[in-house]
C-alpha cells in the first residue's frame, strides 16, 4: 500500500520535534496510525558498546533485531552502502494512516514548514513548491501561491489543518 506522507521541515531550532510532540498524541485519540520517519545527519547509537547487540554487530552482523515485550527495533549496518532513499525507508515501515517525515528537506513530498524568522534563517516556502502550508510566529506574508498560513501558536489550528490533510491528502509516490 501506498502511504500517504506530510514532510515536516524547517531549520534546526524551529520547532519540528516540539511540534511533532503534540500532534502524535492528539492523531493517535482520533483513531488514527501514525508513523514517524527521523531522519540525522549523525551516526546512530542506539544501544551502549558493551551490550551483547553493538558487540554482534560490531562483530559483522547485517542486521540485529532486538526484542522485547514492549517493542523491537532493527538495526541495519550500511556498511559502506548508499543511504537507502526515503522511498526504500517507507516501504519498510507498516500500514498506516499517515507517515509524518521529519528531516529529507529535500525530499518532492508534500511538506509542512515551520518557520521562526526570529532563527534568522529565510523561509523554505518560497523556493520549494512542495510545501503546501506554513505554521510560523509570523503573520502571513503576501504568498506567491495558493498556501495555508497557519499560526504556530495555535496548534489546535495546526492539529485541525493536519487531520485535513490526513483525510485528503495526496499519496507519496516516487
Amino acid at each position: 500500500m501506498t502511504p500517504l506522507v506530510l514532510g515536516i521541515a524547517g531549520w534546526s531550532g524551529s520547532g519540528k520535534t516540539t511540534l511533532l510532540e503534540y500532534l502524535l498524541p492528539q492523531l493517535a485519540a482520533q483513531g488514527l496510525r501514525v508513523n514517524v520517519i527521523k531522519h540525522s545527519h549523525h551516526d546512530l547509537v542506539l544501544e551502549p558498546a558493551h551490550k551483547d547487540s553493538a558487540r554482534l554487530r560490531a562483530a559483522g552482523a547485517a542486521e540485529v533485531l532486538l526484542a522485547s515485550p514492549y517493542r523491537f527495533a532493527l538495526i541495519h549496518e550500511l556498511r559502506g552502502a548508499p543511504e537507502p532513499s526515503l522511498a526504500e525507508q517507507l516501504a519498510r515501515l507498516s500500514t498506516a494512516d499517515l507517515t509524518l517525515v521529519e528531516g529529507f528537506k529535500r525530499e518532492p513530498i508534500p511538506k509542512l514548514e515551520i518557520h521562526r524568522p526570529a532563527l534568522g534563517k529565510p523561509a523554505l516556502y518560497p523556493d520549494d513548491a512542495d510545501i503546501v502550508a506554513v505554521a510560523s510566529d509570523a503573520p502571513p506574508p503576501l504568498l506567491p501561491r495558493q498556501l495555508a498560513w497557519l499560526d504556530l501558536g495555535r496548534r489546535d489550528q495546526i492539529l485541525e489543518w493536519v487531520m485535513r490533510y490526513a483525510k485528503n491528502g495526496v499519496i507519496y509516490q516516487p
